[in-house]
């Protein structure tokens, strides 16, 4: 039972940690993206073109067994996390680049023509309602990566799949063991869709 308890609080804690810093580098990176600079412009295109580019499993061996030879070491639980908030703030930022393209020019202009700056007619007019419209393909996201987390367990992080696994070798009872801890992906996943419907009508 611990065995249980220790993956499903190891996935939830990935899941929750690796979105919150996704939403961070992904919110850096739209703005990157849409910042009237070219050679910004070119930085963010470079990272989510990088990162969406190469599977996560490929992402988290890279920084599992490549960042010690390079001198950087951390728990195997933060490791997973960095890679995986890094390669969803690339599916992040595209989502809030969509959001806030979806937010008619006009809007914009208006703005600067009432003396704003780009970063507050960002800050006070576009991003407001573009918040508005990324709440479900963030929340899919969220989703995506709430699934994500368990290639951790293939590089050694004790999450709910690779707790399975260990439960199975004992039991060896394999339809029971992962048809619990596909429930236990599936609350989690429903109770982010729950968490964006009712933003998603607060916000209306």
């Amino acid at each position: 039972m611990s065995l249980v308890v220790e993956g499903f609080l190891n996935t939830v804690a990935l899941t929750l940690l690796s979105f919150a810093g996704a939403l961070a580098v992904g919110l850096v990176v739209a703005v990157l993206r849409i910042v009237p600079v070219p050679l910004l412009q070119g930085v963010g295109a470079v990272y989510v073109e990088v990162w969406r580019n190469i599977p996560l499993l490929a992402w988290l061996v890279l920084f599992v067994f490549g960042l010690p030879e390079v001198g950087v070491k951390m728990p195997l639980f933060w490791t997973a996390f960095t890679a995986i908030a890094l390669y969803e703030a690339a599916f992040v930022a595209e989502a809030l680049r969509s959001g806030v393209s979806s937010v008619a020019a006009g809007q914009g202009e208006a703005a600067r023509a009432l003396g704003l700056s780009f970063r507050q007619s960002l800050r006070h007019v576009i991003l407001p309602q573009a918040g508005r419209r990324v709440v479900q393909p963030l929340a899919n996201i969220a989703i995506a990566l709430t699934m994500a987390t368990a290639l951790a367990g293939v590089v050694g992080v004790v999450d709910m799949t690779r707790a399975a696994q260990r439960i199975n070798l004992e039991l060896a009872q394999p339809l029971l063991v992962f048809t619990g801890a596909g429930l236990c992906y599936l609350v989690m996943a429903a109770g982010i869709g729950f968490g964006a419907r009712v933003l998603e009508r607060r916000l209306a």
